[in-house]
């Protein structure tokens, strides 16, 4: 069941409110086709985030400004982000959040307007490491993922199993996260590439940081979903 909304994201598409069944809960989520779109993004955010993030939704429509659409989701409930937001108890349960990727994902082989298309995932934060162990799971539909300023080395053992060409998007002044992202590189056992803006921070709040993570992340999906 989908709502029409109000289109924020792209002139050419008509965003809709959407919901995943996830096990015993349901996913909330924002779809946008644009016509005769020839893949399709499921974003998969970290803690602390949204699916009305201001920079996943900017990424968002430069993927449909190119032609692609996009899914993004909350891969918590309400009630769990309230108890995560006390606890911290689930932003890095890892497996939790890629079943979730794993169930969009999945939503997406049987929805009428994506199921014949490629599927590619971009995550953030700790959402990256989702996106990437639920590539890992769905080798047969993924066929690309970029994780932005991601956490791909929670995604532990995974990274070995990973088909999907993937790009890794670091700010260069994300000192650690660097450093991760490096240690994961190493394991990812196909076609793979970090790069570095100069720079920007872990949030790519820098003037222009963002535009060049959105242009990298449209080149990578253009250039494996088409």
């Amino acid at each position: 069941m989908s709502t029409t909304l109000h289109n924020p994201i792209s002139q050419d598409s008509i965003e809709q409110a959407v919901h995943i069944p996830a096990g015993e809960i349901t996913l909330e989520g924002n779809f946008s086709f644009p016509a005769g779109a020839k893949g399709v993004v499921l974003f998969a955010h970290g803690s602390g985030s949204s699916r009305f993030s201001p920079r996943n939704r900017f990424v968002a429509q430069a993927l449909n400004d190119t032609g692609l659409a996009t899914l993004l989701i909350d891969l918590l409930s309400p009630t769990e982000e309230a108890i995560d937001s006390r606890t911290g108890s689930l932003r890095f349960d890892i497996r939790l959040l890629a079943k979730r990727v794993v169930a969009a994902i999945d939503w997406l082989g049987q929805n009428g307007q994506t199921r014949d298309i490629a599927v590619g995932c971009f995550g953030a934060s700790t959402g990256a490491a989702a996106a990437l162990v639920a590539a890992s799971e769905r080798p047969a539909h993924v066929r690309a993922v970029v994780s932005r300023g991601g956490r791909p080395d929670l995604a532990g053992a995974a990274l070995w199993e990973i088909e999907a060409p993937t790009l890794l998007i670091v700010g260069g002044e994300d000192t650690p996260v660097i450093a991760m992202n490096r240690e994961a590189m190493e394991q990812l056992p196909g076609e793979k590439e970090m790069v570095i803006v100069p720079g920007a921070t872990h949030l790519f709040e820098e003037p222009g940081a963002l535009e060049e993570v959105a242009r990298l992340a449209a080149g990578w999906f253009e250039r494996y979903l088409y």
